[in-house]
């Protein structure tokens, strides 16, 4: 999982072995060693490559891309989830995955806000949350 997810985000950013060696810091052939599974860097370098790439620890390290979960996508930047897929019912029901709602503390009886863009979809907040933000609009 490591090696294939290092490789495909320098790939993904456009750098090469080099660039990247450079800036966490080790040569061009330690890095080959990372993205062929020879080697496993330490915490702190791979710390330092998931800095670079604006990803999670966690993602760069566990993140499966061929998981039915996350739909064959890259590794996310951080702060940004794939949850993976969920059905429309006939009424238009969904049921939000249960690692999306541990993560934003989402409980039964909660009153979610849907909004949509027609140029980027939709987007559910929960209630409490578009309050908190108006209110802090207001006081500016």
């Amino acid at each position: 999982m490591f090696k294939d997810n290092l490789l495909e985000l320098r790939k993904l950013h456009n750098m090469s072995q080099e660039e990247l060696a450079d800036r966490i810091g080790v040569s061009r052939q330690t890095l080959s060693k990372y993205e062929t599974g020879e080697s496993l860097p330490d915490v702190e370098k791979c710390k330092a490559i998931a800095d670079v790439f604006g990803t999670s620890l966690d993602d760069l390290v566990s993140y499966e891309k061929e998981s039915e979960e996350n739909l064959g996508l890259a590794v996310p930047p951080k702060g940004k989830h794939i949850f993976g897929m969920v059905k429309v019912g006939d009424k238009g029901q969904i049921v939000i995955p249960t690692k999306a709602r541990k993560l934003f503390d989402i409980r039964p009886g909660d009153n979610l806000i849907v909004l949509g863009d027609e140029g980027q979809g939709l987007a559910i907040i929960k209630e409490k949350g578009l309050l908190d933000l108006l209110k802090n609009a207001k006081m500016q």
